[in-house]
């Protein structure tokens, strides 16, 4: 059974009563196993070996009542070794424990403990004293649970005190991320109107550009349309001036024709044959006409000015 590794068979030849010896078995394990096939072993000696530490299914053996590890190498306990709710008698005498684990409070049914010879906390070491007797091994389990269970509670209170920062950060964290997502949101809601007003401003605009040039090509049109009006009247006068000048011409002509007649028929001694005669008649009776008519007089002084 040097690594602990011995069956149930064996060890139930070992067992006496409810008393199971395995002190001097060169252990450098323990056989947890075995052992919590036997509940009946409530009394369990494992002095005297060669164990540093104790596995953590070690805890899981909570029949144990009396415990003697005393005289090995254990440098700590289980951190749960306050699973063995039962145990009433504890010898851990000649160990290399500086500490105990915290959870060791809860051994409430705890009457009897031995600390001597291991190199514990000074603090620890005092307040568990001498274990010389009876009396003084009592002494040391009362002492000893009360300093633990004091350390179990500020250690809660600690727990208790980061918890609530724990909380108190979380509920700041929470209304910051609130306050954020509220400014956010405002923020949001911000450019979203300024957004808005950004395009009434633009519709506007553009709809007054629309508006100025629909009524800027209105003014053109109808200047437009001014010009083009007087600008078609023209021609008709430009067509009834060339007329008056062509009939003009045309009398001018006949009459340059009627008074080089009449001239000759003045100046020469053709003036008193019958053509000359009827043409001196003509000239008269044309420039009578002439005269009286007051129209062409009019054409005549236009023509004259132009």
């Amino acid at each position: 059974m040097a690594r602990g590794g011995g069956k149930a068979g064996s060890l139930k030849d070992k067992l006496d009563g409810n008393e199971l010896d395995l002190s001097l078995c060169g252990l450098s394990e323990v056989p947890v196993r075995e052992l919590a096939a036997l509940p009946k072993a409530t009394v369990l000696d494992l002095s005297c070996n060669s164990l540093v530490s104790l596995p953590s299914d070690f805890c899981s053996l909570t029949h144990l009542v009396k415990l003697d590890l005393s005289k090995n190498r254990l440098q700590q306990l289980p951190v749960d070794f306050g699973r063995l709710v039962s145990l009433q008698h504890l010898d851990l005498l000649n160990n290399r424990l500086v500490t105990l684990p915290v959870s060791f409070a809860q051994l409430k049914n705890l009457k009897w403990l031995d600390l001597k010879d291991n190199p514990l906390d000074p603090v620890l070491a005092k307040v568990a004293g001498d274990c010389l007797d009876e009396k003084q091994c009592k002494q040391a389990a009362v002492r000893v649970l009360q300093h633990m269970k004091a350390i179990q509670s500020e250690q809660d209170r600690e727990r208790q005190r980061k918890l609530q920062a724990e909380r108190e950060m979380e509920k700041k964290r929470e209304a910051e991320q609130r306050a954020r997502e509220a400014q956010e949101r405002e923020l949001r809601k911000r450019e979203k109107a300024e957004e808005k007003e950004r395009r009434r401003r633009e519709y506007d605009a553009q709809r007054a550009a629309k508006q100025e040039v629909e009524k800027k090509t209105k003014k053109e049109t109808a200047q437009t349309r001014k010009p083009a009006s007087s600008s078609r009247a023209p021609p008709p006068a430009r067509h009834k001036h060339s007329w008056s000048r062509s009939v003009l011409r045309a009398l001018l002509l006949l009459l340059l024709c009627i008074l080089g007649t009449v001239a000759v028929c003045r100046l020469t001694e053709l003036q008193h044959q019958p053509l000359c005669v009827s043409v001196s008649a003509l000239y008269e009776d044309v420039v009578a006409a002439v005269q009286s008519h007051k129209s062409l007089q009019n054409v005549l002084q236009q023509n004259s000015q132009q």
